[in-house]
């Protein structure tokens, strides 16, 4: 692991500015900047609200060179003089405006952009929207190494990226969209590292970074493919809130569009919540620091809706979709008080309702931690199953069984043989069909505690059964690495990905860190390591799979004047879409589907436009704080009907196939999968669940809902697939 040395300068910045004419970069008929006179800088970039660029060196400027497409006489030369009372303005022009750096030297090994905007009063000029390419030769660019949106203020903006070879650096800002008519740059600061990755297509890719305009720290899969982001009260602040708003940002992958807004609809600062996406497809996320409060999300709209109260208030609390579409929470004594047991309750979709389950008792499932119940309840591992039946897999050693139905109950499971309380540690859900799930590293306390590598898989039968429990990894060795503060997310082959964490778990703290990923193989009960990686991803970040079978890997801080914000995440793709040179793979494509909403049990077909030889149903996933109890996978068997044309069947128990909005994949012969097609599942006549076959698990009266709120569901469905 490479040394934290941001400030590390390879030379004397003096600023010097020399003019340049290259038809090559200059196709947009740019102009050139005038010679400047050596200087001492009086602007040096200090990231005192953001992580600076990992191992990250200050260019030398000596021999630099800057034009632009834009911008009037000897304006240009400015954004490199190293002095941040002067900027290049660009004309009053509602397009994209170019400023593009000659390094003055080839074998940079590029990894970061520094850009501080005009320092004006009116936070005019703002660079928000832009994209970032790097080019060794001045005419090859390629794709961007970063794109995104910064926030329109007028604080320093930083683009992280992978290192990579170049000599010449360009910015494009596009005013197109925005509240600017012109942008300006006061000072641009470029880093390199004093080494490079060695790249291996077969270990997986990191890139491109995506900048946003927010530290975000919570993140859920829309159907339409967008990804929603939040934060708290503020875009990097979760302390001191006035509560009642929360920042948010939205992407659209196909388009690259990056919005941003603050949410005061539902008067819920969300930061540090339960979140789930209910049996509707409809995003719950409960408590944090507004501990009493319900937000519900409505992508279809793009609106955030008031949603009752919780019975108790919580934060850092988990929440689990049940096999009728409800939502269960439990635990949550960050905040709200941890005087009292925070027990279970659920939410109801049909009738916006909370009820309380006071037979749903915290006090199992809690860890031993040092500082007692207000960290003990937090992040559970919990697992919709069958029978309106909660699996509890951690973080404690002791795992549980809760019932939801009537007042709720909880029965042991035993211990997670051989492992420990393992506090923000991960679990997925990598292959429902079978009941398997992998747990994965964490510590035994929140924080000051060590991580381990620990890795168990679990497989669990019928309810309240003991569930097996075995080491995961080759010769008991679990993971490759220890971390804490990770994050993991099962792809549509059946594998898991594991990214970030540190050995030593602290929150807003960047040592310790890891940068290599793994990869678990059930197949063979095996992990391997990945392609590394320049980003740190410790405390508040979070992994999610995206439809086109790639994962956005994100997130961490939040912390104010800190030096632990990333405002950004990256994206991972991995080997079974790459060739050995890195190219991308053929991939089958799903032509159609036997429809867009179906039902547990329920047969259905896939045309596609090549062979395939499996398929797989993934849950949208919504995740903070390393839980995500949306995401599973369910494993297909494919009947081959006619040519490129296959039948499936969905499993018929709704514990497995928890109602709500699945990813559906196919894949060919060489692991290769499709981009997905998003298909709502219901619960259908039939399947509706009473209480355990249990004497100690009581009577339930509790009737299952989904029939009664079919017609909002099917009305909204139509509307957002254009029914």
């Amino acid at each position: 692991m490479w040394p934290h040395q941001p400030y590390l300068i390879f030379a004397a910045l003096t600023g010097g500015v020399d003019a340049i004419s290259r038809p090559s970069l200059n196709p947009l008929g740019a102009q050139n900047a005038s010679s400047l006179k050596a200087d001492i800088p009086s602007y040096d970039p200090s990231f005192t609200d953001q992580s600076p660029p990992y191992s990250g060196c200050l260019v030398d400027r000596t021999d630099s060179k800057v034009f632009c497409n834009s911008g009037s006489e000897d304006e240009c030369k400015k954004a490199l003089d190293g002095d941040n009372s002067t900027y290049w303005r660009s004309r009053d022009k509602k397009t994209s405006h170019v400023i593009t750096v000659d390094l003055g030297r080839p074998a940079y090994h590029v990894s970061a952009v520094a850009m501080l905007p005009p320092q004006c009063e009116d936070a005019q000029g703002l660079i928000t929207q832009h994209k970032i390419f790097l080019s060794e030769d001045g005419n090859n660019w390629g794709d961007p190494v970063s794109y995104g949106m910064w926030p329109e203020e007028g604080r320093l903006k930083l683009s992280t990226f992978e290192p990579k070879s170049a000599r010449y650096v360009r910015l494009v800002a596009d005013t197109r969209g925005t509240n600017q008519s012109w942008v300006g740059v006061s000072e641009l600061s470029i880093y390199a590292t004093p080494y490079t990755i060695p790249q291996n297509p077969s270990l997986g890719a990191w890139g491109p970074t995506l900048d946003l305009p927010i530290v975000p720290v919570s993140v859920a899969n829309e159907a339409s493919g967008k990804i929603a982001f939040w934060s708290s009260w503020a875009q990097d602040l979760y302390f001191s809130t006035p509560g009642g708003q929360t920042a948010m940002s939205r992407w659209d992958p196909t388009g690259g569009h990056i919005s941003s807004r603050v949410v005061t609809d539902t008067h819920h600062d969300m930061f540090c919540p339960g979140t789930s996406i209910d049996g509707t497809g409809m995003l719950v996320v409960t408590g944090g620091n507004d501990a009493e409060q319900t937000s519900l999300y409505d992508a279809v709209e793009d609106k955030w809706i008031p949603g009752p109260p919780m019975r108790m208030r919580r934060g850092y609390q988990s929440s689990v979709t049940v096999s009728d579409g409800r939502v269960f929470v439990i635990g949550g004594s960050w905040s709200g008080g941890s005087s009292r047991s925070k027990d279970g309750e659920i939410y109801d979709p049909k009738t916006r309702s909370w009820t309380k389950l006071p037979g749903a008792k915290v006090d199992p499932m809690l860890t031993d931690d040092t500082e007692g119940r207000w960290r003990a309840d937090n992040h559970g591992w919990l697992f919709g199953w069958k029978n309106l039946s909660v699996f509890q897999a951690g973080p404690s050693k002791a795992m549980n069984w809760y019932y939801v139905g009537g007042n709720g109950t909880v029965t042991p499971a035993g211990p997670r043989i051989g492992d420990e309380d393992s506090m923000s540690g991960s679990a997925v859900m990598f292959d429902a069909l079978a009941g398997k799930i992998l747990t994965l590293g964490g510590s035994p306390d929140y924080e000051m505690s060590h991580a381990t590598n620990n890795a168990r898989l679990i497989t669990i039968g019928e309810p309240c059964e003991t569930p097996q429990v075995e080491v995961a990894g080759q010769n008991g060795r679990g993971m490759h690495y220890k971390r804490v503060f990770h994050s993991a997310v099962v792809l549509p082959d059946g594998t898991v990905f594991i990214a970030g964490g540190q050995t030593f778990g602290l929150a807003f703290n960047e040592e310790n860190v890891q940068l290599t990923p793994e990869l678990y193989f059930p197949h063979n009960n095996s992990f391997i390591q990945l392609q590394t990686n320049n980003l740190i991803r410790v405390y508040h970040s979070w992994s999610i799979l995206l439809p086109d079978a790639t994962v956005l890997n994100g997130g961490g801080g939040l912390c104010g004047n800190c030096t632990a914000n990333h405002y950004d995440a990256q994206i991972f793709t991995p080997p079974y879409l790459l060739d050995s040179k890195g190219d991308r793979r053929p991939r089958p494509k799903i032509i159609s589907v036997s429809g867009k909403k179906l039902h547990v049990g329920q047969e259905g077909w896939i045309r596609t436009d090549s062979d395939v030889s499996s398929a797989s149903f993934i849950r949208l996933g919504s995740t903070t704080h390393t839980v995500n109890t949306d995401q599973r996978r369910i494993p297909l068997s494919l009947k081959k009907v006619s040519q490129h044309k296959y039948h499936f069947t969905i499993p018929s128990e709704p514990g497995i196939t928890i109602p709500g909005f699945w990813m559906l994949f196919v894949l060919n012969a060489d692991g290769t999968p499709s981009v997905a097609k998003t298909v709502l599942i219901a619960v259908g006549n039939g399947s509706d669940h009473g209480p355990y076959d249990h004497e100690d698990i009581g009577s339930d009266s509790h009737k299952p809902t989904w029939q009664s709120w079919k017609p909002a569901l099917i009305e909204q469905f139509g509307q957002w697939f254009g029914y």
